[in-house]
């Protein structure tokens, strides 16, 4: 039970391999896809969580091997939350920037080829705000979180 099968820096390197990878793969399925969970994302994330939890503690079954990996996932949660704080172009790095998806009534095309975000998924986002056609629009903004704000004109 309190006995390491594997070293101290084994136990921290695999997690902290696994926590880099997840937050660049979660970065890559884009903002809608993190901030608004359909029951199939979520059942992949419960999956993934799965399926990465023996890379991370290897053949390490110790309960100090556990607590050494999150301790580890702890750490860098903390850490990337302090650089996300300390600098602005890190935490662009981090969590994003807010992206435009409406600017004065007109959609901008390419931004939302690039989010993967649908007319209707705009419309049904601008009506949630109390508007029917996007000319009553002077901004949709596609916030970090996966959420549209909506700036009526």
């Amino acid at each position: 039970m309190f006995h390491l099968s594997v070293g101290v820096g084994e136990l921290i390197l695999r997690p902290t391999v696994v926590y880099f990878f997840l937050f660049v793969a979660l970065r890559w399925i884009g903002k809608k896809h993190v901030g608004e969970l359909a029951p199939f994302d979520l059942i992949v994330f419960l999956i993934i969580s799965e399926t990465v939890q023996n890379a991370m503690i290897g053949d390490d079954k110790s309960l100090i091997g556990g607590l050494i990996c999150a301790a580890t996932l702890l750490a860098l949660t903390q850490a990337m939350n302090w650089l996300s704080w300390s600098s602005k172009s890190i935490s662009g790095i981090i969590e994003g920037r807010p992206k435009v998806l409406v600017s004065h009534g007109t959609k901008l095309n390419d931004v939302l080829k690039a989010e993967k975000i649908t007319i209707s998924e705009l419309m049904e986002a601008l009506r949630h705000n109390g508007i029917t056609n996007i000319l009553d629009v002077r901004f949709a903004i596609l916030e970090n979180d996966g959420k549209i704000s909506v700036i009526r004109r």
